[in-house]
């Protein structure tokens, strides 16, 4: 039996004895066979157990920083909980298409969810404001009494907003409004990420292999430095423009390359335009070549301000409520040594913490020709997460 077969019936097995106990075992399941996007038979089993799901026109949530978009997605049946989904560094907001699914997911799991982009973020940077905006979103959706569960929010936050929100939710204005955080693929403390990703050098946990950093990750640093002295400050704009369209380009091979194509092609005509430093940078990004771009970008790091608690959550005031580390084995955006690190903080500080390694995901992406034990795995770590 090939290694799919055996994952896809690891997953039917877990629906069907989880139906039958009548536990979380069950959604837990659906919820990763949607999320696989396996097709055929199993998919049309786990939409059994899938509620129809209501999205409701954008609306805005005021936060200190100004009014941000989200967007809500409603189960058909009466739930208990309302949860917060946020995506990582991506340009596309509200909707980005695997934010739309997975909080399209999670919705028909049976929460309502409201999904909700960061703007700085969605802009490619990383500040204490995001960690602001989150704060302040939780605390306006514990306040309004006709969602689920008000007065507790569980939160998921993908890549960096997983971070950003265990430093968020360990705010002594939110800390007793939050019902649970799952951060997926998200990091303890940004700085041992920035050196990652500039130099290659991760952190070292036994067990878990090194790899080189994603190129595209690499291309957010060097956007986030461009103005740190990188390049000369009157080249920044034109840098950051040929930056977005490279990133933009990226995001759409979600969608498929033929999209992509054209966008990278602009990136790449924009590069020959550039004055030098710029262009020479720029070129790098183009031809992927991160080994050659990373030590340009080391010898900046210290300027990017990375000591805020706001920014790192081993730094931060911990949470109270249980906290749930998901993180791709293989991860190359931000190492998997980062949930091991952190969970070890978390637990030290007494927050009841779970830790999941997984072979199933990539960074922020379900990998359906992992092994059934991946598969089983993910199950019991997302029915823990569906019983808060």
């Amino acid at each position: 039996m090939t290694r799919r077969r055996l994952f896809v019936l690891a997953l039917v097995v877990a629906i069907v004895a989880g139906a039958y106990a009548a536990t979380p075992y069950a959604r837990a399941a659906s919820l990763i066979v949607r999320a696989a996007d396996i097709g055929g038979r199993a998919e049309a089993f786990a939409n059994l157990r899938a509620h129809r799901v209501d999205r409701i026109p954008p609306h805005s949530i005021p936060t200190r920083h100004g009014d941000v978009p989200a967007q809500f997605y409603r189960p058909a049946q009466a739930n208990e909980r309302t949860v917060l989904v946020m995506p990582g560094i991506n340009s596309r907001g509200i909707e980005e298409p695997r934010l739309v699914a997975l909080a399209g997911d999670i919705a028909a799991s049976g929460f309502t969810v409201m999904a909700m982009s960061l703007p700085d973020l969605q802009k490619y940077t990383i500040t204490p404001r995001a960690t602001d905006v989150i704060e302040d979103t939780v605390a306006w959706m514990a306040a309004q009494r006709d969602l689920p569960g008000a007065g507790a929010v569980g939160i998921v936050g993908v890549s960096f907003a997983g971070g950003l929100a265990l430093s968020a939710a360990g705010r002594d204005a939110v800390r007793d409004k939050v019902a649970f955080i799952v951060s997926l693929g998200g990091h303890g403390d940004i700085r041992r990420v920035m050196r990652y990703l500039a130099t290659g050098e991760g952190p070292q946990v036994p067990g878990l292999e090194a790899h080189p950093p994603h190129d595209y990750a690499v291309a957010v640093v060097l956007y986030g430095l461009a103005d740190r002295g990188v390049v000369p400050l009157d080249q920044v704009p034109a840098l950051r423009a040929a930056l977005e369209t490279f990133l933009l380009a990226s995001q759409l091979t979600v969608v498929g390359q033929e999209q992509a194509k054209p966008v990278f092609a602009r990136a790449r005509e924009m590069t020959a335009t550039l004055p030098k430093p710029s262009r020479t940078y720029m070129q790098y990004v183009n031809d992927r070549a991160v080994g050659t771009l990373g030590p340009v970008l080391a010898r900046h790091l210290a300027q990017h301000g990375d000591d805020d608690p706001a920014l790192s959550p081993e730094l931060a005031p911990p949470p109270t409520a249980p906290v749930f580390l998901l993180h791709g084995r293989d991860d190359n955006i931000i190492p998997a040594a980062e949930s091991v690190l952190l969970g070890n903080r978390l637990r030290a500080d007494g927050v009841p913490t779970r830790v999941l390694l997984s072979g199933l995901l990539t960074h922020a992406s379900v990998n359906p020709a992992a092994s059934a034990r991946d598969a089983w795995e993910l199950v019991r770590f997302w029915a823990d997460v569906l019983r808060q």
